[in-house]
């Protein structure tokens, strides 16, 4: 867990230029993947992740290449997800569908989070 965690506090440095290599993907299929597949029981249903289970997936996605590399090869307790498992275009859907998912409200705009 402590690898992962160090590398992705890295790729989060990483400008947002370089994780230009965003596949095109069916974010609907890949919300019904996600579930299907089992990611949301480590990640949560919005890739919201926890610290004990798995890091958060969204909304700052890694870069294509890492996020199938993770898939392929992961570096912790993570299940492998091989091209048995997800083909490449499954792996594009997910991805498509963890991007399409929108940034939380500011704390600041939540009136019922207001003194």
């Amino acid at each position: 867990m402590t690898r992962t965690l160090l590398v992705l506090a890295v790729m989060i440095g990483v400008a947002p230029a370089a994780w230009a290599d965003d596949a095109a993907g069916d974010a609907q299929h890949g919300a019904k993947l996600f579930a299907a597949d089992g990611c949301y029981q480590c990640h949560g249903y919005v890739g919201q992740g926890s610290i004990r289970t798995g890091p958060a997936l969204a909304p700052a996605v890694i870069p294509m290449s890492a996020f199938t590399a993770q898939l392929r090869k992961p570096m912790d307790k993570m299940p492998a997800y091989t091209e048995v498992v997800l083909s490449a275009g499954d792996i594009a859907d997910i991805y498509a569908y963890l991007k399409s998912l929108p940034k939380p409200p500011n704390p600041a705009d939540v009136a019922l989070l207001q003194n």
